[in-house]
């Protein structure tokens, strides 16, 4: 065992710590942004809403998501530490080189990105993870029709009356009673100011995950000739363009669009 704590304080160890908690939360970003694609959907926050109480009261999601937030803080301090660390040793950083010996923009400012970033996730949480779970949110009430699939009363449901989410259904109706967690994103992306903080956490991210992705790859010794076109066309097009974009993209709707 001590040796195995002796590699993870080792050069290599902490950049193989960094690389696997990177791709873990590479993985964690995917889905984040596949369950908030719900936003775009015209149903008054129904979808979004129930796939809020599912990543907060399902319990495997839930180890899930105490283990995401000890790899944020873990990747965090990994790679700040080998900022400083690479500083003050010598100018050859763990993100490594392009194939033609130049140091990419992103490379050389990975920790700025990652600073960026981690603001950002606590802004972020303090804003609607701590209000889900703490505060006294607003209530909604989705009256569906289930032989026609299509909702037929959404009303507010009285806050102090609210104990835990409530899903009923009968032969010809679902009822479900939960935390408008829709609500408060769509209050906070009508704020000018958070929009634009958040397009620019989404650009930090971009270029975080056009290194970072390829990165991982390359200090695990994965990214050969056979696979470095695939790894990057992914890193690049997929993490670097689409994820950011897709998040970009929920701000701007709700400022721009969603009246």
């Amino acid at each position: 065992m001590s040796k195995f704590f002796e590699f993870l304080n080792s050069s290599v160890g902490r950049k193989w710590l960094m690389a696997l908690t990177g791709l873990f939360l590479c993985l964690f970003v995917v889905v984040h942004m596949s369950g908030n694609l719900q936003l775009f959907k015209n149903d008054q926050g129904k979808a979004f809403n129930q796939y809020a109480v599912f990543m907060t009261t399902f319990p495997p999601i839930k180890v899930v998501s105490y283990v995401n937030y000890f790899f944020i803080l873990l990747h965090a301090a990994n790679g700040f530490y080998l900022v400083l660390r690479n500083r003050k040793a010598r100018p050859v950083k763990y993100e490594g080189k392009k194939a033609g010996g130049e140091t990419s923009w992103s490379s050389k400012n990975m920790g700025l990105l990652g600073s960026i970033l981690l603001v950002f996730i606590v802004i972020h949480m303090g804003h609607f993870w701590r209000e889900f779970h703490f505060t006294s949110m607003p209530v909604k009430q989705y009256v569906t029709d289930m032989t026609t699939d299509s909702l037929v009363d959404v009303k507010a449901f009285p806050v102090e009356e609210f104990k835990k989410p409530i899903h009923l259904t009968s032969q010809q109706y679902e009822i479900i009673i939960v935390k408008d967690l829709y609500a408060e994103v769509e209050s906070a992306f009508k704020n000018p100011l958070y929009v634009a903080f958040y397009v620019i956490a989404m650009i930090a991210l971009s270029y975080h995950l056009a290194h970072g992705f390829q990165s991982a790859f390359q200090t695990m010794g994965i990214r050969r000739k056979n696979y470095e076109k695939i790894i990057k066309s992914i890193g690049t097009i997929f993490f670097a363009i689409i994820i950011p974009a897709l998040f970009a993209a929920m701000p701007l709707y709700f400022l721009f669009i969603k009246h």
